[in-house]
């Protein structure tokens, strides 16, 4: 059949009140530009109309600002899931604006086929390429892509030549079969291959294909400074250790690493460190570190969610894709997170802290335990299921004032029985066959602050009995302390103990 070819307008009013949409992309890699945008406009409108209009979001997990942001300033979203970054989105959803379910990255397209989460009315998609058959050929990212197009009652394309056709090969989209008839994701190295290279729907749900032109939106990262290049090295010369002391095979294991500054400045010390062999990422982002280290060599093939790079180096892939196309796949996000793989290749995982507690446990996603930063992301896929789970953070944030390490956390997103190793500018706390008090004492000599070093050795010497040493009515004290004056310094214990 021939396509619908229209503009993002028209294409907007193909979406009702109410209704419930499955978004391309994984960050802002692949996400929808420009109907997202019109979607905005079209739901301001009704709203000056006096007329509802509101749309609940399944994502990959976050997005750039013309579809998270666009949408956040229209008061546009009833409900969103799994994960989100944007600035405008976040205010909304603290501010119960609108209704947000963090979950496992992994989940959502199985809670979807299964029903948890209601009907997927329309699949609005970015796509290269497109044929009247109903072959959509994804660009620089899948997350949901093979589940939102199979449920979808009618699917949206962002035709996007950005992206070039050729990049058709570069994905493998998989999506398993559900209980009770379900088996093995056959995936037993990272290079291996076993889905297609488009996702095939019927074209009667094709309803309407927007010619674009648009970029990526770019978050863009810090530059490394000190206490990142630190927790790099830090991070780099642990495995080294591993691998000497026969914990971990001489040909190292694939690696997956989290985004960010932290997670940049990991991978630049591996690929510096010539003890650490060329190695294999077997991850959800695929990032400009990443592919620095593949063409240097130390990157030997990359499986990723999505290419969250800058431009540049987006241009750069797809001028060279004869070099880049046999060393980096593309899967749905519950291929590149699953659970069983990482468990059965043995990965790496490296994620980032917003806090942690002298017990190993770790909070990733809430401020203060009531603010909603992004999301709990697939920071859990990995963890539980690694060969090594390995946890990093800056020591302090607001010029020393709050310190990443508290007597307990104030939101609990991964437990002690997931956590090997926490990792600072300070040094390593190996937490792997230690009781509390002695994880405690691990953390605190190694990854804490000096500032905040001796008061939490006190909270430790409260005279609290019991398998872990926590003093309830003093657990939160330091979170107390800075709602009070703005620090988490000269906390006294005598004011917080009954």
């Amino acid at each position: 059949m021939a396509l619908k070819f229209m503009t993002a307008e028209e294409a907007a009013v193909l979406v009702k009140d109410n209704d419930n949409i499955g978004f391309s992309g994984f960050t802002a890699a692949g996400c929808p530009k420009v109907v997202t945008k019109a979607i905005a406009d079209h739901a301001r409108k009704e709203h000056e109309e006096g007329r509802p209009f509101r749309i609940g979001m399944f994502t990959g997990a976050s997005s750039g600002d013309r579809m998270d942001g666009e949408l956040a300033r229209a008061n546009a979203i009833k409900f969103r899931t799994p994960y989100q970054s944007n600035k405008d989105l976040r205010n909304l959803l603290n501010s119960n604006g609108t209704s947000y379910v963090d979950m496992h990255l992994s989940m959502l397209p199985q809670y979807l086929r299964y029903g948890y989460l209601g009907k997927v009315n329309v699949a609005i998609v970015e796509a290269c390429d497109v044929t009247e058959e109903g072959e959509i050929v994804p660009t620089s990212a899948v997350g949901i892509l093979p589940t939102i197009c199979r449920l979808a009652d009618k699917i949206i394309v962002e035709l996007n030549d950005k992206h070039p056709k050729e990049i058709r090969g570069l994905h493998d989209l998989y999506e398993p079969a559900d209980p009770p008839v379900r088996k093995e994701v056959p995936i037993y190295n990272v290079r291996d291959r076993i889905g297609t290279t488009t996702i095939k729907v019927d074209p009667e749900k094709i309803v309407a294909v927007v010619k674009t032109s648009e970029p990526n939106d770019e978050g863009g990262f810090a530059p490394l400074d000190d206490v990142t290049r630190a927790i790099g090295k830090n991070v780099a010369d642990f495995l080294v250790k591993e691998m000497r002391e026969g914990r971990m095979p001489k040909s190292f294991l694939p690696l997956q690493s989290g985004v960010g500054n932290v997670a940049n400045a990991v991978l630049g010390a591996l690929g510096d460190n010539p003890d650490v062999p060329n190695f294999e990422v077997y991850t959800e982002v695929i990032q400009d570190s990443v592919i620095s280290l593949m063409k240097k060599g130390r990157v030997t093939y990359a499986s990723g969610c999505s290419l969250t790079v800058s431009r540049d180096v987006i241009q750069e892939i797809y001028a060279n894709l004869d070099f880049f196309k046999d060393k980096i796949v593309l899967r749905p996000q519950e291929i590149s997170n699953n659970p069983e793989i990482v468990r059965r290749l043995g990965l790496i995982t490296i994620n980032t802290a917003l806090e942690a507690d002298i017990f190993g446990n770790v909070n990733s996603t809430h401020v203060l335990g009531t603010k909603m930063m992004n999301g709990i992301g697939g920071s859990g896929d990995f963890t539980r299921s690694a060969y090594l789970s390995i946890f990093t953070t800056p020591s302090t944030a607001k010029d020393g004032d709050i310190s990443a390490f508290v007597p307990m956390v104030s939101h609990l997103d991964h437990s002690e029985h997931s956590v090997n190793i926490i990792i600072s500018e300070y040094g390593v706390a190996d937490l792997r066959g230690k009781a509390p008090r002695e994880r405690a004492e691990a953390i605190i000599e190694n990854c804490v602050h000096p500032d905040y070093r001796p008061v939490l050795r006190e909270y430790l010497q409260l005279g609290v009995k019991g398998h872990t040493p926590q003093c309830l009515s003093a657990a939160f004290a330091f979170h107390e302390q800075f709602a009070k004056t703005g620090s988490m310094k000269n906390v006294k214990w005598a004011d917080y103990t009954r």
